[in-house]
């Protein structure tokens, strides 16, 4: 049987038991003090007038034995009402919010009953009757939408809150296998009426709530984007260094040692100019090669076409020199950030160095995407005259500055020794934290 059939009756025998034994007790003790006489008449209005006070101290007890008994309670719309307003009063959102759900579902005998907040651009469960199984707070359940909040198994009815134009939160009951009544309608509606300037003063702070918690992460990824270029520039410095190192050692001791042959002819033999002059032609090689070399290093620090062009065209121009044949496709959709220019170019420079350094069968395939925020490379080699581990090594310090970009580097080789090979280069196409533009955006 229902629970609010059961309900109604155990409070109407309880009161119709009581009023009876009222009666029963008043007529008797009447008859015994006054006896028979005129004011007979007089009793049965006495006793009616005792069980009429004595239900009204007594019905709230009633009320609560029945909803003790059979786990139910009665609730009309005006109580629902004067409850909601008393859950208004109460001050502590804790309270209120539940509450206002449990009277919402009470008053419409409704299964389940929720609060939702409009937090940015979705709506935020704040409270639900029954409160959710495993305990935790509601909030942490969201939907796009009203459309989607209505599509959802557990809500028949919804009700927005608007201020103004612009949706604060909404009321949502079910009721599976019952109907949702014109008064059910209008309990909620005015439920959501009488607790609006609660609800919108509940969704303004949760969503100010959210904008500190949005600012806390844009911070932390701000720093977090300032530690990758303080690392990308140290990675960037000790190449410098191993590059200058390595194109200056030699060549200097070099070119030190011819002027200092040079003048220490000219110190013993003045009048033998010959060595001299074969010592400082040596030295203006040496100097003419150190200086060559300073301008590829140079170039490859900073690439003109690169800073004019962009990546694809800078790797158009180191793909003109290599003596394998390199092929590029796609585009990056625009110019990007420097960093992230460069970081790309640096790679895939060393990647098709590595591949097409030497001639071999086919050529190398060089592929630009970009989609999603990301920015991916993929390069790939049919026929490849380098090993994969020779490939890691000589990507190594580039993986690290490019890791220090938020990038990554796959290898793929295709599972056979020997065969052919594919490198796959991603990396955002930003270093700026996103701030989004939804956040506080009204809704209707």
């Amino acid at each position: 049987m229902n629970r609010t059939i059961v309900a109604r009756l155990l409070r109407a025998m309880l009161v119709a038991c009581g009023s009876c034994a009222v009666l029963v007790a008043t007529l008797g003790v009447a008859a015994l003090v006054i006896g028979s006489g005129p004011l007979d008449v007089l009793l049965p209005f006495t006793a009616v007038m005792a069980i009429a006070l004595g239900l009204g101290l007594v019905l709230p007890r009633i009320d609560q034995l029945v909803e003790r008994l059979t786990h139910h309670r009665e609730v009309t719309p005006y109580s629902a009402l004067a409850e909601t307003a008393a859950r208004i009063r109460a001050g502590e959102l804790e309270q209120a919010l539940p509450g206002l759900a449990q009277v919402v579902a009470d008053g419409t005998g409704a299964s389940h009953a929720a609060v939702w907040l409009a937090v940015g651009d979705r709506l935020v469960r704040a409270a639900a009757h029954p409160p959710p199984a495993d305990g935790a707070r509601g909030g942490a359940e969201t939907v796009e939408n009203l459309a989607i909040l209505l599509s959802r198994p557990d809500t028949d009815h919804v009700v927005p809150v608007l201020d103004g134009p612009v949706l604060r939160a909404a009321l949502a009951i079910a009721k599976p296998g019952a109907p949702i009544t014109p008064a059910d309608q209008a309990l909620v509606r005015d439920a959501a009426n009488g607790a609006a300037l609660l609800l919108r003063g509940v969704a303004l702070n949760a969503e100010l709530a959210e904008r500190v918690r949005r600012a806390d992460d844009l911070a932390a990824e701000l720093r977090a984007s300032r530690q990758r270029l303080a690392r990308a520039r140290e990675v960037e410095r000790r190449r410098l260094i191993m590059e200058l190192g390595h194109a200056t050692g030699d060549r200097l001791a070099t070119l030190r040692a011819d002027v200092a042959a040079a003048g220490v002819g000219l110190a013993r033999r003045p009048e033998d100019v010959d060595g001299a002059q074969e010592a400082l032609a040596r030295a203006r090689v040496g100097l003419d090669e150190l200086l060559d070399r300073f301008r590829l290093i140079a170039r490859g620090v900073y690439p003109a076409v690169l800073r004019d062009q962009g990546p694809a065209a800078a790797l158009d121009e180191v793909a003109a020199d290599l003596p394998r044949p390199v092929r590029l496709t796609g585009d990056l959709g625009g110019r990007l950030d420097w960093e992230i220019e460069s970081g790309a170019y640096f790679v895939v420079a060393a990647a098709m160095n590595a591949l097409a350094g030497r001639p071999g069968p086919g050529e190398v395939l060089v592929h630009f995407e970009r989609a999603d925020g990301r920015v991916g490379v993929r390069i790939e080699d049919p026929a490849p005259t380098t090993s994969p581990e020779d490939l890691r090594g000589a990507l190594a310090d580039d993986a690290e500055r490019l890791a220090a970009l938020g990038g990554v580097i796959d290898l793929d080789t295709g599972g056979s020794e020997g065969g052919p090979l594919g490198l796959n280069v991603r990396l955002p196409d930003r270093l700026e934290p996103v701030v989004e533009s939804s956040v506080g955006a009204g809704r209707s």
